[in-house]
């Protein structure tokens, strides 16, 4: 083996390692991996001749690419989510989808479901600098001394940066139901309904406080532009417009939770991921971006 086959092996033995970090600081599945092949081309120009921790060393740069990229990200990526319902904060992260049977996250090298798309939506309103920080610190157990220099603030900085991020991650981000069973019964619910157009049924499987994020993309108009709509009637009007398309509906994990996918022949139509308390749903994602969706595939495709 070359030197340059084995540092290429070396490499790709933190690949998964790497993609999970950057999916959880961008929330995309694509730029997580222009991100992780960021951090290979400046591993394959440093070599590894003065590094001594190459896990640590590749995931602190993928966190400083990650967090270019967040800072460069165009206004509508930036703004925080509004009380109206319009686009602010309408966007929907990257699912990521498995078939319902699939069960063992611990198969998987991304294992990328273990974070819902509810605690995604709440990483996109932290600020650049918070999101890193809280992201290395609090779910890769990075230390503050590798952070600081990242975000150009003092250990002591940026641990208070951590808890500010971490008070409003708590503080926003909405329980979710564990049991997938329990999960599965209420989305069967809520499909029924909505393919039997029983308006009451839908409203009494919605919370009454119930948010909907609709995702269609910056190119899509009319009745399905990206969207947020809040309360259980609303919603509920809103999947009654749509009820044709649920008969295609397939129940699959979206990041680990029980969700749905409209797919026509092998092509996703749409994803929607919820989230579920007392056996109600409290929170709908819903991506119907057209060229985002090109990206993934069905899952058992």
């Amino acid at each position: 083996m070359t030197g340059s086959e084995e540092l290429a092996h070396r490499f790709e033995e933190h690949r998964g390692h790497l993609k999970a970090v950057a999916y959880r600081m961008l929330g995309s599945l694509s730029e997580a991996e222009d991100a992780v092949q960021e951090a290979w081309l400046k591993l394959s120009r440093t070599g590894t001749d003065d590094i001594q921790n190459l896990a640590g060393w590749l995931t602190t740069v993928t966190g400083r690419v990650c967090l270019d990229m967040l800072r460069s990200r165009t206004a509508r990526r930036e703004e925080p989510m509004g009380d109206t319902q319009d686009t602010v904060g309408a966007f929907v992260p990257d699912p990521v989808l498995r078939p319902l049977s699939h069960v063992d996250p611990a198969e998987e090298v991304l294992q990328a479901d273990s974070v819902g798309l509810a605690l995604l939506v709440v990483l996109e309103n932290l600020a650049p600098d918070e999101r890193l920080t809280f992201v290395l610190h609090d779910m890769f157990a990075v230390p503050f001394d590798d952070i600081a220099p990242i975000v150009e603030r003092s250990a002591a900085a940026t641990r208070q940066l951590a808890s500010r991020a971490r008070r409003r991650v708590r503080g926003a981000t909405p329980s979710n139901e564990p049991d997938l069973g329990r999960q599965k019964q209420v989305l069967d619910a809520f499909l029924a309904a909505s393919r039997a157009g029983d308006f009451e049924a839908l409203v009494a499987v919605l919370h009454p406080d119930v948010l909907l994020r609709a995702d269609s993309g910056a190119l899509v108009r009319g009745a399905a532009a990206s969207k947020l709509v809040q309360g259980a009637k609303a919603v509920a009007e809103q999947a009654l417009m749509f009820a044709p398309f649920t008969r295609s509906a397939e129940l699959v994990l979206v990041n680990g939770s029980v969700g749905v996918i409209n797919a026509s022949e092998g092509r996703i139509q749409s994803v929607m991921g919820v989230t579920i308390a007392d056996g109600r749903i409290t929170d709908m994602y819903i991506l119907a971006d057209p060229e985002r969706l090109r990206r993934l595939e069905a899952p058992g495709a």
